[in-house]
C-alpha cells in the first residue's frame, strides 16, 4: 500500500536515541490513522546506530532504511531520504528528539488545509549556551539580509512537504544541498508551526561548531552574490584610499620633505591593509569556486551501500 506519510530521518551515531526516537514517532503514527513509512538513513554511522536500524526493520514492517557509503553530511542524507520517499505528504526530522514528533499532527493538519511546505520555527532553544543561541540568531537575520530569498529565520529542516514540492526538490541539479534556503526558494503556499526546542534526549551533539560554520557558509554562498560584491566594493575602496595616498604623499615630498609620515611606516601599513584585502578577495573568489568545482566533477552527491524496504533510487 502506498503510504501517506513518509517520516524521514537522518542517523549519524544514534544508538542511544533511536529506540526513544521510534517509539515516540510510532505513537504519534498509530494516531494518523494512515499508512506511512519511516525512512531512516544511516550516514555512516560508527556505532550499532545501522545494527539497530535493521533491528526495527525486522519487527516493524513500516520502517525502511538506506545505509550510505560513508558520512556525507546531514543534508546529503535527508535528500537521499527523499528520493527514495513515496508518500503524500513527507516529513523530515532529526532522531535526537530536539524535534519533537508531537508536533508532527499540527504540521499534518496545516497541510490538510492546504499548505504544501509546513516548517517548524523555534522561538526557544532550550539549555543551549548564550554564545550559540547569540551565532545562531545574528547568522539568520545575516542570511535574510544577504539573500534574495525569504529564508524564515530561526528553523531547520523539522518540516512537511506536500509530494508536489518533494519531486520539484528531487529534480533540482545542484550538489550543494542547504535544503532550508531550498525549500524556500522553490516557494509554494508556505507557514510556520512554533516550537520550543528541548536539549538532545542522549548522547553527544553531533553538530560541532565546525559543521555549524560551514552549514552557514554553504547557506550564504548557495543563496547570495553580495560576498562577491562586497569584494569589489573593497577594491574600489583601496583604489580611492590608493590614490588619496598617492596625493598626499607628493604633497608631503614637495612641501614637508622631511616630515616622518613619509617613509617605512606609512609603507609597511600599506602593504598590510593592502594585502589583508586582497587575500579576503581571494577567499571569497575561492570558496565561490570551490562550489564550481564540485558542481562541474559530476559525481553521485552520495553512494548506497545498503537498502531495505525501498525502491531503487537514483544516486
Amino acid at each position: 500500500m502506498k503510504p501517506t506519510y513518509s517520516f524521514i530521518l537522518p542517523i549519524f551515531n544514534e544508538e542511544e536515541t533511536l529506540a526513544e526516537t521510534h517509539r515516540r514517532l510510532t505513537d504519534v503514527m498509530d494516531d494518523l490513522q494512515a499508512p506511512g513509512e519511516i525512512i531512516l538513513v544511516d550516514d555512516g554511522s560508527r556505532d550499532r546506530s545501522l545494527e539497530m536500524m535493521r533491528g526495527l526493520r525486522q519487527s516493524h514492517s513500516s520502517v525502511r532504511y538506506v545505509s550510505l557509503a560513508r558520512n556525507f553530511g546531514h543534508q546529503i542524507a535527508v535528500t537521499a531520504g527523499l528520493r527514495f520517499a513515496q508518500g503524500d505528504a513527507v516529513i523530515v526530522l532529526d532522531a535526537d528528539l530536539q524535534d519533537p514528533p508531537e508536533l508532527i499532527p499540527q504540521m499534518i493538519e496545516k497541510w490538510r488545509q492546504g499548505y504544501q511546505v509546513v516548517y517548524a520555527q523555534r522561538i526557544l532553544r532550550r539549555r543551549e549556551g548564550l554564545i550559540k543561541r547569540a551565532l545562531a540568531y545574528l547568522f539568520y537575520r545575516v542570511l535574510r539580509l544577504l539573500t534574495d530569498v525569504d529564508i524564515p529565520s530561526d528553523t531547520g529542516d523539522f518540516c512537511l512537504m506536500d509530494r508536489q514540492v518533494v519531486d520539484v526538490l528531487n529534480a533540482l541539479p545542484e550538489r550543494g544541498r542547504y535544503l532550508r534556503g531550498l525549500r524556500a526558494w522553490v516557494g509554494f503556499r508556505q507557514i510556520a508551526v512554533t516550537f520550543e526546542r528541548e536539549p538532545r534526549f542522549a548522547g553527544e551533539v553531533k553538530y560541532t561548531f565546525r559543521k555549524s560554520l560551514s552549514l552557514a557558509a554553504d547557506g550564504i554562498i548557495s543563496f547570495s552574490r553580495v560576498p562577491l560584491r562586497i569584494a569589489s566594493y573593497l577594491g574600489l575602496l583601496v583604489a580611492a584610499f590608493a590614490l588619496m595616498m598617492i596625493v598626499l604623499v607628493v604633497y608631503w615630498r614637495i612641501f614637508h620633505p622631511v616630515t616622518p609620515l613619509v617613509g617605512y611606516t606609512i609603507v609597511t601599513a600599506s602593504i598590510f591593509f593592502l594585502s589583508a584585502v586582497q587575500l579576503l578577495c581571494l577567499g571569497i573568489l575561492g570558496e565561490y569556486l570551490g562550489r564550481v568545482y564540485d558542481e562541474v566533477k559530476g559525481r553521485p552527491i552520495y553512494i548506497v551501500k545498503e537498502v531495505a524496504g525501498l525502491a531503487a533510487s537514483g544516486t
